[in-house]
């Protein structure tokens, strides 16, 4: 039987609240880059960055608490000192903590992009007269490249919004380690 973890007896503020700082950082640039790549309007653009940043935060503090508990000792401590003291014990982490961002940026990346996804399909008005597809059959080859050249649109504009805001997220923590 599947057991939830302990709660944990303290509580991470100053985490929450960088993580907070970066939702403010990176829904602006996101919902930029979704308003000039895909062409929404900017309270829409705007939404959907909102959207999908705030379940792929939700999504990732479930999984580090899901995680956390099982990670060995060493890496708990080196994990507990940057979370509360902003500094590593020793200076072998850097390489694990450098696997562990590529890691996170193309999980991130893939959970926007199926967010985004779900989002766009569930706020569509479906199509309302199933004759209206036999009508037109070359419509719907039109229709159905169009879709291909979207999904691939919609992963490229993804990319380079998840690349932008992280870029500004390791500019921060640059900036919060110095």
């Amino acid at each position: 039987m599947f057991e939830f973890p302990e709660l944990p007896t303290t509580f991470p503020l100053g985490a929450i609240l960088f993580d907070f700082l970066f939702l403010l950082v990176a829904i602006p640039i996101e919902g930029y880059v979704l308003n000039v790549r895909l062409r929404f309007d900017k309270k829409t653009s705007i939404f959907y960055a909102i959207c999908i940043n705030l379940f792929t935060a939700v999504i990732g503090w479930i999984t580090f608490f899901f995680i956390e508990p099982v990670l060995p000792v060493n890496l708990k401590s080196q994990l507990i000192s940057y979370v509360f003291f902003n500094q590593f014990r020793t200076n072998n982490v850097q390489s694990l903590m450098i696997l562990v961002a590529f890691i996170i940026f193309f999980t991130t990346f893939l959970l926007k992009y199926f967010l985004l996804k779900l989002v766009l399909q569930s706020l569509t008005e479906p199509i309302k007269n199933e004759l209206e597809l036999q009508a037109y059959p070359r419509r719907n080859f039109r229709r159905a490249s169009k879709v291909k050249l979207q999904n691939t649109n919609l992963v490229t504009t993804i990319l380079i919004a998840n690349s932008l805001s992280y870029s500004a997220i390791v500019i921060i923590l640059l900036i919060r380690s110095r």
